[in-house]
């Protein structure tokens, strides 16, 4: 058997392994040493290989934003932001048919702001919205629907855990990929409150009422999420006008979030140690798939699989946009048994180089930052594709009394949103680059 052949059988084998519910990073590990080994013909090269990788890898500058993002998340959850977000979203809107909805996905894009996490968000939000909503007479379909939606924000509205992973993959900078992001960000959470808008409008049975809060209740609800406002301006804005790299922008924010909780009375000294615990076990989980990444991809550079694949697809002659198309489709139908981490890991080095060696009219930096976007929307919409829709799950275990069956009911109008906003970022990448092309 040829190496080619190996590093084609190995996909199958992969998600196979996947199938079966092992881990994702020791699968990719597992894959990656007998792949290596069976194409080279020895242990030796992996084994020399695996001796200075681990270092190499966890040593890496650009992968400490990671656990200073996740202790940011962590400490912006134990000083009550999420609840002042949508306490404030709530005062403004939530006296609209559907307005309390629509406050949950601004409070998850906010919240989203200073999180980078996706299951974070969504669970984090859920524990403050759904209460709320089902006081408000909300349905069980359109509460944990337009939650596990406005979950997705998580990763998408700057600074995101999984932009990070991209860059370092494509080798692009962390703070041209956030500012690209932030407009497609603001178009996610205003399709999904037209979403809700237009969900109820057709089933008014679905959203109940509430009374409209008075200009004091309004005033004192916008005051109290100012130190967010703070920590978003001074990491987003630090990183985009150069005062600090993306690295440092993540630990100012870290020591905002933390010192915000520790005012706020969230942040005990056991607080603190769980916070740490949770961002120790959450790097470590995050490091681990990124070293069985880095294994498995260089197993596949030693097959020749993404170079040939990407020769062979620019010899057939297709529509760069046709490629495209059919690699997005891959992406939805991947997100039924992956979480957007293993996505991304999994698969850029495989479609990148693809693409990449397609003419989309746009500067290879431009294409790069780009379809790094359109592949993280894509990734965000398998968090919320049943049957096995990461955030789904997450919001539903958080509504015993809700069956699964109607979250499913209940998101599918969201994830047409997705596919719509899809579609536009595609058709139209000025929408993506244009702060881009003013900013640097």
């Amino acid at each position: 058997m040829s190496s080619l052949e190996y590093g084609l059988w190995s996909i199958p084998v992969l998600l196979l392994l996947i199938f079966l519910r092992l881990p994702i990073g020791l699968v990719m590990l597992m894959v990656g040493i007998a792949g290596t080994t069976l194409v080279t013909g020895s242990t030796v090269p992996i084994l020399a290989q695996l001796k200075s990788l681990v270092y190499s890898t966890f040593s890496n500058y650009s992968l400490s934003i990671v656990p200073l993002f996740l202790l940011m998340g962590q400490f912006a959850t134990r000083g009550g932001m999420s609840r002042a977000l949508f306490r404030a979203a709530e005062t403004m809107v939530g006296h609209r048919r559907g307005g309390v909805a629509m406050a949950a996905v601004a409070a998850c894009g906010g919240f989203g702001a200073i999180c980078g996490s996706s299951l974070a968000t969504a669970a984090t939000m859920g524990q403050v919205a759904l209460p709320e909503m089902r006081r408000c007479g909300y349905s069980g379909a359109l509460s944990t629907a337009c939650l596990a939606a406005g979950g997705t924000l998580g990763i998408l509205i700057p600074p995101s855990v999984v932009l990070v992973i991209y860059a370092i993959l494509t080798e692009q900078n962390i703070a041209k990929l956030f500012v690209a992001a932030f407009i497609p960000g603001i178009l996610a959470a205003l399709g999904y409150m037209l979403t809700v808008s237009l969900y109820v409008r057709f089933r008014p049975d679905s959203a109940g009422s509430r009374d409209k809060a008075s200009r004091a209740e309004q005033i004192a609800a916008l005051i109290a999420v100012w130190p967010v406002m703070v920590i978003f301006v001074a990491v987003i804005g630090g990183i985009y006008s150069g005062v600090f790299t993306p690295t440092e922008g993540a630990a100012v924010g870290a020591a905002g979030t933390g010192i915000v909780a520790l005012i706020n009375g969230g942040l005990d000294r056991k607080g603190l140690v769980e916070s740490f615990l949770s961002t120790a076990s959450a790097t470590g989980m995050i490091f681990f798939i990124v070293l069985g990444a880095t294994v498995y991809n260089g197993f596949l550079a030693f097959s020749q699989l993404p170079q040939q694949s990407a020769a062979y697809v620019a010899g057939l002659g297709l529509s760069p946009w046709t490629v495209l198309v059919v690699i997005l489709i891959c992406y939805l139908i991947f997100g039924c048994i992956m979480d957007s981490l293993s996505m991304i890991l999994l698969t850029i080095p495989i479609f990148f180089p693809i693409v990449a060696a397609l003419d989309f009219g746009l500067p290879p930096e431009e294409f790069a930052l780009w379809f790094g976007i359109i592949v993280l929307i894509v990734v965000e919409v398998g968090l919320i594709t049943p049957p096995v829709g990461m955030n789904l799950f997450v919001i539903n275990s958080m509504a015993p009394n809700v069956p699964l069956s109607q979250t499913f009911r209940g998101v599918v109008p969201f994830i047409a949103s997705d596919i719509v906003r899809v579609a536009i970022l595609v058709l139209f990448p000025g929408l993506t680059l244009v702060l881009v092309r003013l900013l640097y």
